[in-house]
């Protein structure tokens, strides 16, 4: 195949309904920014061999630290009888829940695009997938660690007091040079999807402990060592969808065990229309209860999936995530609808209501938002 360039270029603007919190006075309440996101791919040897080149960046005018630039996918893949090999950077994703992905520890969060958690940095990796009757086996090998990305001084939403990346530290002597590994195996059984891993190497997900940085208080990210087993199982029976990830993880903090598990019901052409309607329902479990480094410890998720079938592929998700406890909610609305050929627009809005002032979540009360996103594709 001859070489192929794809990719989209978008202007987002947000605006958030509150005035930032007093400590951050410097914030301001509307923010536009522009993303670049071309890919390069070229096959040859009867499509045996490949290459992908995938680029993301953003200019922000009031976050320079969401102002970044990413190698998302830069890799050459070989595909041989029952296996291919893979090298170079890349992204993989694992899991099946709507509300938090446990098990998808691969890639790092680009925590400045999105809260939700589903942008990835892109990871240097050597991967092997092997396929056999009894399922899909891959192996990876991790050579390079990336580190979270957070919002600036300007940026909103962020933390309170802000994280300090500069003063990142890691369990491990080589720091971000140390070499990680994994292993998945997937299967499919009949209505059944299964899938089970393994990771060895630095945890993606930092803890924070207090410093201070030109006299001011930041809250400093150190990446611990861990060994994390991960399940993920979706299975499809009729208008039904169940799902469940669940995790066990060991490191030098508290181990502990995490799952999500729920399901999706999906009524087909409601109204006699082409449209169809889905019912999601999740509970997110966490053992370390209120001691979790998760927003979610005690939670359920409710939710509503409206698919118009449209030429333009109008969707729209609607979900509210509930605290058990202390009845804390985080709202969040997803909508989007092609425009012609080439055009999309996608509408986002995130609200956090009845905040305890103890909670991870209070330094983001303030930051409702409403987002617009105008992408044209090429």
């Amino acid at each position: 195949m001859a070489a192929e360039w794809s990719g989209d270029v978008s202007v987002q603007w947000r605006h958030f309904l509150y005035s930032p919190l007093p400590q951050n006075p410097q914030q301001s309440q509307s923010d536009a920014s522009i993303a670049f996101q071309p890919e390069f791919y070229h096959s040859w040897d009867n499509d045996e061999q490949s290459i992908t080149i995938e680029v993301f960046s953003r200019l922000d005018e009031v976050d320079e630290k969401r102002s970044h630039n990413d190698i998302r996918e830069f890799s050459w893949l070989t595909v041989f009888d029952n296996w291919e090999l893979k090298a170079g950077i890349s992204k993989v994703y694992w899991g099946v829940t709507e509300s938090q992905h446990l098990v998808d520890v691969i890639n790092q969060t680009d925590f400045v695009e999105n809260l939700d958690g589903e942008d990835k940095l892109g990871q240097p990796m050597i991967q092997a997938s092997i396929e056999s009757e009894l399922g899909t086996w891959d192996v990876f090998i991790l050579p390079g660690f990336r580190e979270r990305t957070f919002a600036g001084i300007d940026g909103r939403p962020r933390f309170f007091p802000m994280v300090d990346s500069s003063q990142a530290s890691y369990e491990s002597s080589q720091e971000n040079r140390h070499i990680d590994v994994a292993l998945r195996w997937f299967h499919m059984i009949g209505d059944w999807e299964i899938g089970l891993s393994q990771f060895s190497g630095t945890s993606r997900e930092p803890v924070f402990s207090p410093g201070s940085k030109n006299g001011q208080p930041v809250l400093i990210p150190t990446y611990l060592l861990m060994q994390q087993t991960g399940l993920d199982v979706q299975a499809t029976t009729e208008d039904w969808l169940w799902k469940l990830e669940a995790i066990h993880r060991r490191w030098q903090a508290e181990n502990f065990t995490a799952l999500t598990a729920g399901f999706e019901y999906s009524f087909i052409g409601i109204v006699e229309s082409d449209a169809d309607l889905g019912l999601v329902f999740e509970y997110l479990y966490d053992s370390r209860g209120q001691q979790a480094t998760s927003f979610f410890q005690n939670d359920i998720m409710t939710g509503l999936r409206l698919a118009l079938n449209d030429e333009q592929s109008t969707e729209a998700l609607l979900g509210i995530i509930m605290d058990l406890d202390n009845h804390e909610a985080f709202i969040s609305l997803e909508a989007s609808r092609r425009l012609g050929d080439a055009w999309k627009l996608e509408v986002e809005v995130r609200s956090f209501q009845n905040v305890n002032e103890t909670s991870l979540l209070n330094s983001l009360k303030k930051d409702d938002y409403i987002q617009l996103d105008l992408a044209y594709y090429f």
